[in-house]
């Protein structure tokens, strides 16, 4: 394996289900102990990837659903992914659809106390602007890393909001994550604030989350 990894970029499958659960529970860890869905789905790996996987094919509309990735593949295998959406087709409050759905078709349901731990990090949200293309769910394979896998998939998920009209996107780091920010950074995005809270600092062990913006 060398700099020059050759690598394809795909429209995520319902085949790529269980690939795109690991990308999301990877993300949402970051460089933490533990992330949002240890949280609200305590339990092995394995039991947590499972509740992803079902929660990535719902039909109701949320940001965790699989459509909304794309993937970049080496040799026909997934190695990075991440998502781009907007706020006002899938994201806010929509997430609560998809849990829904997950509970109701396999009966695995968010685990109450770990509910109210994860949401503290509604105190560090950032706030989008409207018609913002938010790009999210950023992981790749640890064997693929710092192979310009992530760079093309930015510049191919930021195609993809100009094409639907967006002006500006939208990617949030938590604070301390200096990688991936420099990740972000080299893509053009710049940091336009941060929010830091106390309640989520006790849970997650890190400050808050910076917000990065740059026009498309």
């Amino acid at each position: 394996m060398t700099a020059t990894t050759r690598f394809q970029i795909v429209e995520a499958q319902p085949k790529h289900a269980a690939f795109i659960a690991w990308v999301i529970l990877t993300a949402f860890r970051s460089h933490l102990e533990r992330g949002f869905w240890d949280f609200m789905r305590p339990g092995t790996d394995e039991e947590i990837l499972r509740y992803l996987e079902a929660l990535t094919t719902t039909k109701a509309l949320h940001w965790a659903q699989f459509p909304l990735f794309i993937i970049a593949e080496v040799d026909g295998e997934p190695a990075a992914a991440l998502s781009g959406y907007f706020d006002e087709e899938h994201g806010g409050g929509r997430l609560s659809d998809g849990i829904a759905e997950v509970a109701e078709g396999t009966g695995q349901k968010p685990d109450p106390e770990g509910v109210k731990r994860a949401l503290t990090v509604l105190n560090v949200a950032p706030e989008h602007v409207p018609g913002a293309w938010i790009i999210e769910d950023v992981a790749t394979r640890p064997e693929f890393r710092r192979r310009g896998l992530v760079d093309a998939l930015l510049q191919e998920i930021m195609e993809r909001g100009r094409k639907r009209g967006a002006t500006v996107s939208d990617i949030g780091v938590f604070i301390g994550n200096d990688s991936a920010q420099k990740a972000y950074e080299k893509a053009g995005y710049v940091v336009v604030g941060e929010k830091r809270h106390p309640e989520f600092e006790a849970v997650y062990k890190t400050p808050g989350v910076r917000a990065l913006r740059r026009a498309l």
